[in-house]
């Protein structure tokens, strides 16, 4: 059989290491262990964060104003548009709806080339921190209009879809969800050690943020809990794992807070089974990545209710969900857990049951299913239109 070939679109994928870079080189890395052939057109550095997966051609980009550690592409220059002619892909595949995914989009259409989007980063939701919610209606009738073109939409939670569904993006939604390394991200993975290093008490609750260090994150809630968990006076640690422009601001004001800056591998998965309880306020997740990183390390988590981790906690059971708007919430829920051990041990088993239904070689094969069905689809498409053909000419 000849290899299916697919172009992927996107505006990360190693020159930071978030989680959308994270999730597409492990899709990538699948579909290339698995036969398929695949090209990724995004932005890179000279230095980036990752090392990656498959075969990158570069995309000419800027750095954003403001944040330069993010790129924002230019679109298809000449030399993309003949690395895609002569890759003849038979899906196009777009992670980001920016000016090279917009780019993209046409060309597919333009060649009759079947084209996919997998929707990543709520965009909308990041325009308030911006002082741009003016431009949430514009936004949203571009997004209309670009899904609209797609012929299936992955989404990573079924209330990022309802939130789709709300804003009149209603047809070709396919759950994918994200998946987390079970055997890396285990509870075996604590460590007594490393908490002794850090020269925090057997008796001190940990409670860890993990997560890039920007304030959509929710990372004001994150400091008000644990400022009034100093002011009340109860016994705790509180550890932060990640880097980013807000971690200078954020040490200043929480200055006994332990900051290990950004980690991976078996560094990242002692940090998480090393702690007691983790917080994680933000309300602009497509998908809780990190939090399904703390459930399968077996933590309890206090997250905000929104999109993302309200689809994986189980509210009271694996751990709670707040508001995201109101600290005191999660204020409630995070005594209550330092006040009982028993409760933490109980929804930190379950929250480990729970995330076990989230292997990563389940969920990228449910993907690579969906290009299967849909290339299946055109196929049976085009022989019926040849047989009408036939039949005309008969």
């Amino acid at each position: 059989m000849i290899p299916k070939r697919i172009a992927l679109f996107s505006g990360a994928y190693n020159h930071i290491a978030d989680g959308v870079s994270l999730t597409l080189n492990r899709l990538v890395k699948y579909l290339v262990n698995n036969g398929t052939d695949v090209r990724v057109f995004a932005p890179t550095i000279k230095r980036p964060a990752i090392s990656h997966a498959g075969t990158l051609i570069p995309a000419p980009s800027l750095p954003l104003p403001g944040r330069p550690e993010y790129k924002i592409s230019t679109g298809l220059s000449r030399s993309l548009r003949a690395e895609i002619e002569a890759f003849d892909p038979d899906i196009i595949h777009i992670a980001t709806p920016d000016v090279l995914g917009y780019q993209a989009l046409r060309y597919a259409k333009k060649h009759g080339i079947p084209v996919v989007s997998s929707y990543h980063t709520h965009f909308t939701s990041y325009l308030k921190y911006y002082k741009l919610g003016v431009a949430e209606s514009l936004m949203w009738k571009y997004l209309r209009w670009f899904y609209g073109a797609c012929e299936q939409i992955y989404v990573p939670s079924e209330s990022m879809a309802e939130v789709l569904r709300e804003h009149g993006i209603t047809e070709n939604l396919y759950l994918w969800e994200r998946g987390v390394l079970i055997d890396r991200f285990n509870p075996e993975k604590r460590s007594s050690a490393w908490r002794e290093n850090l020269g925090i008490q057997e008796d001190e609750v940990v409670i860890s943020f993990i997560s890039r260090l920007v304030w959509e994150k929710g990372l004001d809630i994150f400091a008000e809990v644990i400022d009034t968990l100093k002011k009340k006076g109860i016994r705790h640690r509180s550890v932060i794992v990640g880097d980013g422009p807000a971690r200078e601001e954020l040490q200043t004001r929480l200055h006994a807070t332990l900051f290990l800056g950004y980690q991976r591998g078996d560094d990242l998965a002692t940090a998480y089974a090393s702690s007691d309880i983790f917080l994680f306020p933000s309300e602009t997740e497509t998908f809780g990545n990190v939090t399904l990183e703390a459930m399968a390390s077996g933590l309890p988590s206090v997250c905000a209710d929104a999109t993302g981790s309200s689809s994986l906690l189980r509210d009271g059971v694996t751990g709670y969900l707040a508001d995201p708007r109101i600290a005191a919430a999660f204020q409630k829920h995070v005594d209550a857990l330092i006040e009982n051990p028993v409760l933490r041990g109980t929804m930190g088993r379950l929250a480990r049951k729970e995330a076990l239904n989230y292997a990563w070689p389940v969920i990228l094969g449910r993907l690579d299913g969906y290009y299967n069905s849909l290339l299946g689809l055109k196929s049976a498409r085009g022989e019926e239109r040849k047989q009408k053909g036939r039949m005309a000419s008969a």
